[in-house]
């Protein structure tokens, strides 16, 4: 059997107190698999506190660069988790010394990706990342080598569980999103600062990876418009549910003539496709692609132990010696593609207005739509659902036919200043799926 492929693991948390566990009970199945041996030859953390696995003999090395610079390993992996900081430095410093970098970080990866794949090309050295974009689903894997032979034209899904999850109990048990939020802090799902995933960040990064890998294209994570969950109301929810929908919050990445458009926002979409069905801190991912069509990939996105089968499956692919370009190709054939910006995405959308109880309201209203050559599918009053309005508005929902973002934002700018509609408008996309 070959020499042992030698790992040293930076971050010692849930994920990584994960992938020594595993590595030590898979390690005679990893060993057959790879033909060489899996070892652990260094850590880094930031005490040496107990942390649920053995650790005896294994070197200790408070500072992960230095781990990375001076450890005697052929592998650094990477789960400190953050841009910057320790973790970008201890990768780099690992990449320019020569050694493979595993890392979950999505937020590195989104952020300094191009630069560490440029270094990882020039030493001939892999920089894997199938953790940090859906937990335990092979979805790098499957964009950069299962569909080798295809073109994507777009990509969907469920990226955050914590969003998930959220937006599954306020509609199974019909809470609002504050006793939502408190109860998945309570159970672990969400940070005690959250707005990282209710905002839409960690979704958006994510998306920018798969994107890159999908498209052919460099990251371009500011290029994503992004908008979290928390304006998303029980009364939205049974709108949804009554007209056929589910409201999930989708990472969407599309292909068009005019370049790429990538997008991470509250969605409808309808109850009878895959990915409405996708409930509780599950992710899903679709994929559309021309010679196969549609594939839906549905698993836990997040855990110590589905994150850390998916670092492992890196580590046995750099055992077997299979080194590939980080992004399916090498880093000067990624392209620049043109920014989409929202204003011009085209689909229809769900719109929930507080509308002035009085004669001709809603006729003011369905004038500005027309002027802007939008097409109204339905229109729903609902006096009962009324959250907490003033008895002299009205709670109306409207179901548009495709329009452009430009024009339904223009229409309904021009129904506040008219003065028929009192709050900001609730308006989210729906979705084809």
């Amino acid at each position: 059997m070959a020499k042992s492929l030698r790992v040293g693991v930076a971050g010692l948390g849930v994920v990584g107190a994960s992938l020594i566990g595993l590595l030590r009970r898979q390690a005679d199945a990893l060993a057959s698999r790879t033909g060489r041996a899996i070892a652990l030859a260094g850590v880094s953390a930031r005490s040496q506190r107990a942390r649920g696995v053995d650790l005896t003999g294994v070197p200790f090395w408070p500072d992960p660069v230095a781990l990375a610079r001076e450890g005697d390993i052929d592998v650094f992996v990477e789960l400190i988790g953050g841009a910057d900081g320790p973790a970008y430095d201890a990768a780099k410093a690992a990449l320019m010394r020569g050694l493979h970098v595993v890392t979950a970080n999505k937020a590195m990866i989104a952020a300094h990706g191009l630069e560490l794949a440029r270094l990882a090309e020039a030493k001939g050295v892999a920089l894997a990342f199938e953790a940090s974009c859906a937990g335990g689903i092979p979805i790098v894997k499957t964009l950069r080598e299962a569909l080798a032979g295809n073109s994507v034209r777009r990509l969907y899904g469920i990226l955050n569980g914590t969003c998930n999850y959220i937006l599954s109990r306020m509609e199974t048990d019909g809470l609002g999103f504050d006793a939502c939020l408190k109860d998945a802090q309570r159970l672990g799902y969400a940070e005690a600062d959250p707005s990282f995933d209710i905002g839409g960040l960690d979704t958006a990064h994510k998306l920018a990876i798969l994107a890159s890998l999908a498209f052919g294209a460099k990251i371009d994570a500011e290029a994503i418009h992004v908008e979290g969950i928390e304006s998303i109301t029980p009364a939205d929810l049974a709108a949804a549910d009554e007209l056929g929908y589910r409201i999930k919050l989708l990472g969407v990445a599309e292909r068009t003539a005019q370049g790429v458009e990538q997008r991470v926002h509250p969605t409808m979409v309808a109850k009878s496709s895959a990915i409405a069905q996708v409930m509780g801190v599950l992710n899903a991912l679709t994929i559309d692609a021309d010679a196969l069509g549609e594939l839906t990939l549905i698993g836990p996105g997040a855990g110590g132990d589905a994150t850390a089968s998916a670092v492992a499956a890196d580590l046995a692919d750099i055992a077997r010696g299979v080194i590939l370009p980080t992004f399916g190709r090498p880093v000067a054939a990624l392209e620049d593609a043109e920014r989409i910006p929202v204003q011009r995405h085209e689909g229809g959308y769900y719109v929930r207005l507080a509308v002035v109880d009085r004669p001709g309201a809603m006729a003011a209203i369905a004038a500005r739509m027309g002027e802007l050559k939008i097409s109204l599918e339905a229109i729903m009053q609902k006096r009962a659902a009324r959250d907490a309005l003033p008895s002299e508005v009205v709670p109306v929902v409207l179901i548009t036919h495709a329009t452009s973002e430009s024009a339904i934002r223009a229409a309904l700018d021009l129904a506040l200043k008219d003065g028929v509609v009192t709050q900001k408008p609730q308006v989210i996309r729906i979705e084809r799926a």
